[in-house]
């Protein structure tokens, strides 16, 4: 019996096992797909929507927050905000407590206890960080001292200011805020007589929004 047709035979099997393990190895590499990457979600950049919020600061009736004239203000605020083709728009109504801010009057001194104020807000935001001018109207209640009396009730007014806003996550965020506030033609009985004039002061504040 001659080897060469079982010679033949086995070269045949040897090629077709190894004719097989390549296309397996040929399907499992074609089949395997690098598993992908899911970048970390950070603060969204959405300002649209209701907020409530809590505010503490300085009011004075010179630039100074931090002189021994200064009195302690606290308020809350609540208002909503809609983010439109990269300009944020809103509204805020604000209710504070002055902590009794001494202001002039020709003769003496008056004091400023309440304040409630409805303002619009207009602001550019950068990612996390919103940064907006704000104006509107204001209510001031004041009070008397030992140098001057004033008018009862409140006295109407305006404001200006403008803040910077700082997302922490979806719903808190920080802010710090400046406004200037005018009060018009209060008029003030004292030593001087009977006069009208106009008033102002300077609150900075900071203050922590929950958004809904």
């Amino acid at each position: 019996m001659t080897m060469k047709p079982f010679a033949v035979a086995l070269a045949a099997l040897v090629a077709g096992s190894a004719l097989s393990s390549a296309a397996s190895a040929a399907d499992l590499t074609n089949s395997y797909e690098a598993p992908s990457y899911n970048e970390p979600a950070g603060p969204s950049s959405d300002w649209t929507g209701p907020y409530i919020g809590l505010h503490a600061g300085t009011a004075n009736d010179d630039l100074k927050p931090f002189s021994g004239d200064s009195e302690f203000m606290g308020g809350i605020h609540g208002g909503y905000n809609t983010e439109i083709n990269g300009v944020v728009v809103g509204g805020e109504a604000e209710f504070s407590h002055l902590g009794d801010t001494q202001v002039d009057v020709p003769g003496g001194k008056l004091k400023e206890r309440y304040r409630l104020a409805a303002k619009a807000k207009v602001g550019a935001p950068l990612g996390s960080t919103l940064i907006y001018g704000t104006a509107g109207a204001a209510m001031t209640s004041l009070r008397d001292t030992g140098s001057a009396e004033g008018p009862s009730g409140w006295k109407p007014g305006w404001l200006v200011g403008a803040g910077v806003e700082q997302k922490f996550n979806d719903k808190l965020s920080g802010r710090v805020e400046y406004n200037y506030t005018r009060t018009g033609d209060v008029r003030s009985f004292s030593d001087a007589g009977t006069r009208e004039t106009d008033i102002g002061d300077h609150t900075i504040k900071a203050g922590v929004n929950y958004k809904f």
